[in-house]
């Protein structure tokens, strides 16, 4: 994956092509869905996939982008560990979390990552998450 340019904007979170394919499939059949990286309890540290409405964000979680359009938060206790590092969400075979819309597809949401470089560590400095509740 090539980093974007710096002199534009550096998003915090991207999604594969795979990824946007599944993910435009579930918003075809489920409507606006909502995005929340699992801190590690039941499913592990999957990206988590829900109908809008149907997973409460609030004062605990950031806003880290869109993926294929779809908000995806993370809680900022685990913001804190990963803001150096850009979030790449792929679709492999395999299956979901157990809540996770993805499940019955033979899919799942997988969460890898890289780096962020200096240049880029620099512009997100001057543009910080959004908490969910502000």
């Amino acid at each position: 994956m090539v980093p974007p340019a710096v002199s534009n904007t550096v998003p915090r979170v991207v999604a594969t092509p795979a990824a946007l394919t599944l993910i435009e499939g579930l918003a075809s059949q489920h409507g606006p869905l909502l995005f929340h990286q699992s801190g590690g309890c039941c499913d592990g540290s999957a990206p988590m996939c829900f109908p809008a409405g149907e997973f409460s964000v609030g004062g605990s979680d950031v806003r880290l982008g869109e993926i294929g359009g779809m908000p995806f938060y993370m809680s900022a206790a685990q913001f804190e560990y990963w803001q150096h590092t850009q979030l790449v969400i792929d679709a492999v075979p395999g299956n979901g979390g157990m809540f996770s819309l993805e499940r019955p597809t033979g899919l799942r949401f997988l969460t890898r990552s890289r780096l962020f470089d200096d240049d880029e560590n620099a512009w997100l400095a001057e543009h910080p998450v959004a908490r969910a509740d502000a």
